[in-house]
């Protein structure tokens, strides 16, 4: 399934990619492309904290995951198809409840079927995680 336009909200005008289950529990995750490139956000809700009231570091790096597919979707096409071969995250500071969390970043390479991102995620401008990866182009 294509990706969704938000109509309505705070994201209004961002794209979702309602087929992805995994995705829309543990986000939802949003993106756009902005006059600087691809950028990724969503508000941190009390479903993305663990027990100390922070947002999970598993949930910040699968937004991380989510973000290398949308820094790299120019360089997906043209099946627009990928999967993650290597990932590496640090965690820089802590992410709060009612934050907005955004992913911004760059495509260092790519190959005949091999990118190379990374990127940095910042919660109301804090860096808080910086993630690198490989994705695997997919051809059809």
């Amino acid at each position: 399934m294509a990706p969704q336009i938000v109509d309505s909200g705070e994201f209004a005008g961002w794209r979702i990619w309602p087929n992805d289950p995994f995705e829309q529990t543990a986000g939802p995750f949003y993106m756009r492309v902005g006059t600087e490139g691809p950028e990724m956000a969503f508000r941190a809700g009390r479903r993305h904290l663990n027990g100390m009231g922070a947002v999970h570091g598993g949930c910040l790096m699968s937004f991380a995951d989510f973000a290398l597919f949308g820094i790299a979707h120019e360089a997906l096409a043209p099946s627009g198809y990928g999967v993650t071969v290597a990932f590496t995250s640090e965690f820089i500071a802590g992410a709060a409840e009612g934050q907005l969390v955004e992913a911004r970043g760059e495509v260092l390479r790519a190959g005949g079927s091999l990118i190379f991102v990374r990127g940095l995620i910042t919660a109301d401008g804090t860096p808080c995680l910086n993630f690198s990866g490989t994705l695997k182009r997919l051809r059809g």
